[in-house]
């Protein structure tokens, strides 16, 4: 699949594809939402209101101007084509990842996640994947599909294998999939306790980081399908994002699930935007750490 980079990119952006290490790129699929759909809107959302975001981050003492980073706009993905949008994605993270860059996929619902892992995966056989949610996703089956934003890493854990698995900020799901979770990953419930102790311990392994923004509490960020109350607030995603500096070996990451138009504040999209601004960053001086050893 061939990318290059759009003329809407999202802030300072604009580096051409071949010069790039970092390619951001967004799955515009809420085919297997199951209460509110929109989040195929959310890329585009994101490029607009970046614009509202400064460049430089001083949570990172880092700006965006000072890399080079591609965002290479929506896929085009077909509609109601769940199977044949998943190839798409899995090509495309293929794409990025054998010519070398590192992928930072934005959703769409949480499916999308699963055709990246799978792509990333068979680069990184030993891969670890920290997952912040408020939702398990952990269902054999969901609606009669083996394959939706419900069940997306139960079936990730079929290539992952037990204990690959780190999530954090659950507080939704079925009792089976809590009983599941205890046998086969590490999830820990309702807050981020832990997440320190689990990047120390994943420090030099590779990992993917995948976050569904409903790990926040609707008050923060309204602007989601499945809102869930009890979340965190996004002094706690900055303080996640401070541990995530600490990995020396992360592979790509993504954040999903944000559906615009159910926010009509605007501020969800403000929260995204800010979100990948922070998540680019931790990209790139994750990859001059690795130019330093």
């Amino acid at each position: 699949m061939k990318l290059s980079k759009v003329d809407l990119s999202f802030q300072s952006c604009t580096a051409e594809y071949d010069e790039a290490n970092v390619v951001i790129f967004s799955c515009p699929m809420d085919a297997t939402t199951s209460y509110r759909p929109g989040t195929r809107f959310a890329g585009n959302a994101i490029r607009v209101d970046s614009f509202g975001v400064e460049w430089y981050s001083p949570y990172r003492d880092a700006d965006l101007k000072d890399y080079k980073t591609c965002d290479s706009g929506d896929l085009p993905l077909p509609i109601g084509a769940v199977e044949d949008a998943l190839d798409m994605i899995y090509d495309a993270t293929k794409t990025i990842l054998e010519d070398g860059k590192v992928p930072m996929m934005v959703g769409g619902e949480h499916l999308v996640t699963y055709p990246v892992l799978k792509a990333v995966k068979e680069k990184y056989d030993d891969l670890y994947v920290i997952h912040l949610d408020a939702h398990t996703d952990l269902r054999e089956n969901f609606f009669g599909r083996d394959l939706s934003h419900a069940t997306f890493m139960r079936h990730a854990h079929k290539f992952l294998g037990d204990h690959h698995i780190y999530q954090f900020g659950i507080r939704s799901g079925d009792k089976e999939e809590f009983e599941w979770a205890k046998k086969h990953i590490y999830q820990r419930k309702f807050d981020f306790e832990g997440l320190a102790e689990a990047v120390e311990a994943l420090k030099d392994k590779p990992v993917y980081i995948t976050i569904d923004l409903d790990v926040l509490d609707p008050a923060v960020f309204p602007g989601t399908g499945t809102p869930e109350p009890g979340g965190m607030q996004y002094k706690d995603l900055l303080w996640a994002f401070d541990q995530f500096e600490k990995l020396n070996n992360i592979v790509g990451a993504d954040f999903v699930e944000l559906s615009p138009y159910l926010d009509p504040s605007g501020a969800s999209n403000a929260v995204a935007a800010k979100t990948l601004r922070e998540m680019v960053l931790i990209l790139q001086k994750n990859l001059d750490k690795k130019k330093q050893k």
